[in-house]
């Protein structure tokens, strides 16, 4: 488990990394720092509190954790002072979609993190679902453009091209006699 009772002291280097973690402090304009842990040198993070499903998830998704920045700030509204004094909330943002969670649901930071990371996780597979269906229903609308037309079809349209020639054939100059 973790050696310190802090949240950065639980970090640990992925295996086989030979470098440490940098933990940088970010201004929050009008709170306290906000922190965003970030991995140097490594590819990825590794918290002990990390949800082996959610990594799995978030694999089988091709979101790497890398991408994702990481604070836990000042949460707001109810709470009282407990709200006020510790960073329970968890702020996430994946850099290249820019798809943010933020979750203060409960008062652990632990917990709210875990939420947090499941949320970001229910979000890219909405995302997927959403284009999987649309490039269903493009896929479905071309085969419904290319497809022949039907016997019934085919007759009502002459029918209609013989109904606007013979409008047409009446047309003429007048006193033509």
């Amino acid at each position: 488990m973790c050696a310190g009772r802090k949240s950065q002291d639980c970090l640990r280097p992925a295996a086989g990394c030979a470098t440490g973690l940098r933990m940088e402090v970010f201004p929050n304009h009008g709170n306290r720092g906000a922190r965003q842990f970030q991995s140097v040198g490594c590819g990825r993070i590794v918290h002990p509190t990390m949800n082996t499903e959610i990594e799995s998830r978030l694999a089988a998704l091709g979101v790497r954790v890398t991408d994702v920045a990481e604070r836990f700030i000042l949460g707001s509204g109810r709470g009282g002072q407990k709200l006020q004094k510790t960073s329970s909330c968890v702020w996430l943002r994946h850099g290249p979609t820019g798809i943010e969670v933020r979750c203060q649901r409960e008062r652990s930071q632990t917990v709210n993190r875990e939420s947090a990371w499941t949320e970001l996780c229910s979000k890219f597979e909405e995302r997927a679902r959403v284009a999987a269906a649309a490039k269903q229903d493009e896929q479905a609308k071309n085969r419904r453009r290319n497809r022949q037309k039907s016997r019934g079809q085919k007759a009502r349209m002459i029918q209609s091209k013989k109904h606007r020639a013979g409008i047409k054939s009446s047309r003429g100059r007048v006193g033509a006699d």
